[in-house]
């Protein structure tokens, strides 16, 4: 919780790729609180205060989980209404004409995109959650200890550089000190 709110203000590309692992370490937990409790909550050893205030936070995921039907997969509506703000702000930067870095950016990551919507064909996802999926899969195998192909980390690199812009020009978006994306 805490993370996440610091996270959320701070690289929302990182917000997103938190709150979808928060999301599979409570499915981990079959959505259970008790359980949630004594394997996740218990090892943040705060004071009961911020204790009861992360037990809220985890319980309120749940409960969004449950009423949302995300219970065994898909994302909670307060984490796709970032990502779709996210394409929001990419749509506005691709259509700037002075926003020439960012663009430069996109189309080199844009091959490795295209090869990845082919791969999952019937998805619907926008460019920016296809990155965002593609960095949470590395992840993902990083921590199966899988290898990985040079290849591979090649355009995850270029696609975290872009959603790093991105999450600066969402910054100044909610900060108010970027007026084009307002």
């Amino acid at each position: 919780m805490i993370i996440a709110r610091e996270k959320r203000r701070n690289n929302i590309a990182e917000y997103v790729l938190y709150m979808w692992q928060i999301e599979d370490l409570i499915r981990a937990n079959e959505l259970d609180m008790q359980r949630l409790h004594a394997t996740v909550i218990a090892q943040y050893r705060q004071d009961t205060e911020t204790t009861a205030e992360i037990d809220r936070w985890y319980a309120e995921l749940v409960e969004m989980m449950l009423t949302e039907g995300v219970r065994e997969q898909g994302h909670i509506n307060i984490v796709r209404i970032a990502i779709m703000q996210m394409e929001e702000i990419h749509s506005r930067l691709m259509a700037d004409p002075k926003e020439m870095i960012y663009q430069g950016l996109y189309y080199q990551v844009l091959p490795a995109i295209v090869q990845l919507r082919a791969k999952s064909a019937g998805s619907n996802t926008g460019e920016i959650e296809t990155c965002l999926t593609a960095i949470y899969g590395l992840l993902t195998l990083r921590l199966q200890k899988k290898e990985v192909s040079e290849e591979t980390l090649a355009s995850i690199k270029q696609m975290s550089t872009l959603l790093s812009v991105l999450s600066e020009k969402f910054a100044a978006r909610e900060e108010g000190t970027d007026e084009a994306l307002l």
